[in-house]
């Protein structure tokens, strides 16, 4: 299945749609996604994994057939573009720029990691593009697209392997 975010800020789920955040920067054509522009990239993204919270209620709703891995205190992911380890995850304290995955605002509780720049990784053509929770006032995001609570939990509900998301005008 593919699901679907498009830039009126709408996510289809399948049987229903839902609002949905994305980039502050609003929707770019993939090969100009630059790293920090606050844009989320168009095209289809395959769903690489699913990060969690195991402290949060999230972590009992993992599907079992699709990848995922609880995230610890000390996971991040690297925004780098000139580090070895560019949109991939690391462990903290690293040494180059980094986006902590552990985060009190628990807009990361349920971290989907899309394939976006990651086979492989070019330098600043965008890093850690996911879909993860929703602010309350569906603030955008830095680039990535955010649902619900509830609206995750239908997420995690439909998903399967071989899934992908697209972003789209």
């Amino acid at each position: 299945m593919i699901f679907t975010a498009t830039s009126d800020h709408r996510f289809d789920l399948g049987d229903r749609t839902c609002p949905c955040a994305l980039g502050k920067g609003g929707v770019v054509r993939a090969d100009h996604k630059r790293e920090g522009d606050g844009c989320s990239p168009l095209g289809i993204w395959p769903i690489r994994a699913i990060l969690y919270r195991p402290d949060q209620a999230f972590a009992a709703l993992m599907p079992k057939d699709v990848a995922h891995a609880p995230i610890q205190p000390s996971d991040g992911w690297c925004d780098e573009p000139q580090d070895p380890s560019y949109n991939r995850k690391v462990v903290l304290p690293y040494p180059a720029s980094t986006e902590h995955l552990w985060r009190e605002d628990r807009v990361y509780d349920v971290v989907v990691v899309l394939g976006h720049n990651d086979d492989p990784p070019v330098p600043f053509m965008g890093s850690a593009i996911f879909l993860h929770l929703a602010r309350p006032d569906y603030s955008p995001t830095a680039g990535c697209v955010a649902l619900s609570a509830a609206d995750m939990e239908a997420f995690l509900t439909r998903v399967r392997p071989g899934d992908s998301v697209r972003i789209a005008l």
